[in-house]
């Protein structure tokens, strides 16, 4: 008879935890997606804590803190609150009572739940940079649930330092005060991913198709970086140029009926060029009649297009003698841009799913 099955030693049990020490959950595979970020509120306290988190970024801004805290401090968050407070208050979504970047991020994370739910394994999650909910919160919470491997979505097609960076930075960072640390993937940029490409390419087809005028210039308008930034290395504006080079192709359009502008620059120093605003007045003057705007930069509406360019660059069109004038809606949550993220996430998590 073979001793291994008359054995009388008891079998052997995986040991738990010493008594008083917590057991560390495992077999989670975690999926956050992270954003820019979003004030809590419209009032200035709220403001004023969201820009101080934001322009206290040693990425957003690089000026020596010695010369950029006296300003930030006596100047701009005692002026930019109130500003940008009644800016945001032109977009809030009234009925949840959160900005428009909240309420799409959140839908997004629904949505590509839904989208993996055969994985039964997998979590989703959403984060912000700047303001709540934190990335360190999220993560934190999806760790003591289990998830001992994450995929870290920053929801930037474009690489920039000043978006990028400082997501992969403030998870790292949570990750640093951590005795037990999950295995991390993270997304790269998606600038030029053909389900990117072609997702853009089809909301502005269907935008378009629905318009009662035919746009003479179509322009891709992406969040601008101080000229400096790029200067020192960063690939942001190669990634974005190649966005457009690629979306001309698809769409059967040439350098001038699609053209690259650069918004949303902050303080004395040279940006990116072409500028929006100086760009669409040009426009105008020259002649140009009809045109439309999309932001491929951005994964969803925010202040940035919902307020500077659907309302602010039109004001400026039209006062320069432009008459039709169109904002296409970034990807957000539609099916199109459902579909980048759901390719995106699952060709990221291979081998763990």
């Amino acid at each position: 008879m073979d001793a291994s099955t008359t054995s009388t030693e008891p079998a052997e049990r995986e040991s738990g935890p010493p008594a008083g020490h917590p057991a560390v959950r495992t077999g989670r595979v975690g999926v956050l997606l992270v954003n820019l970020g979003t004030p809590e509120g419209t009032d200035k306290v709220s403001m004023r804590r969201y820009l101080r988190e934001f322009l206290s970024d040693r990425r957003v801004i690089e000026w020596p803190r010695a010369y950029w805290y006296p300003i930030l401090y006596g100047i701009v968050l005692n002026v930019r609150p109130k500003r940008s407070g009644a800016l945001y208050d032109k977009i809030w979504n009234r009925e949840q009572n959160e900005s428009p970047l909240r309420t799409i991020t959140r839908s997004q994370g629904e949505r590509l739940r839904l989208s993996l739910k055969e994985h039964k394994a997998v979590m989703v999650n959403w984060a912000m940079r700047y303001g709540e909910p934190s990335i360190e919160k999220v993560a934190e919470k999806m760790i003591l649930e289990g998830c001992d491997r994450i995929l870290m979505f920053p929801l930037y097609p474009q690489y920039s330092a000043a978006t990028t960076a400082t997501v992969n930075d403030k998870f790292f960072e949570m990750l640093m005060k951590r005795r037990f640390q999950p295995a991390i993937r993270i997304v790269p940029p998606y600038y030029d991913d053909p389900a990117y490409i072609d997702a853009l390419a089809q909301s502005i087809q269907k935008r378009l198709a629905a318009l009662a005028f035919r746009p003479e210039v179509l322009i891709a308008s992406y969040h601008g970086i101080p000229k400096s930034y790029f200067e020192k290395g960063d690939p942001y504006y190669c990634h974005c140029q190649k966005t457009t080079r690629l979306l001309r192709q698809r769409l059967g359009l040439d350098e001038k009926q699609l053209i690259t502008t650069f918004q949303s620059r902050f303080g004395p120093e040279e940006w990116l060029r072409p500028y929006t605003d100086e760009t669409v007045e040009r426009l105008a003057k020259e002649g140009i009649k009809s045109i439309a705007i999309f932001n491929p930069g951005f994964a969803a509406d925010c202040l940035e297009t919902l307020q500077e360019i659907a309302m602010e660059v039109a004001e400026t069109f039209h006062h320069a003698g432009g008459e039709n004038f169109s904002h296409i809606p970034c990807l957000n949550d539609s099916d199109e841009g459902m579909q980048v993220l759901d390719v995106l996430v699952r060709r990221e998590l291979s081998g763990w799913i």
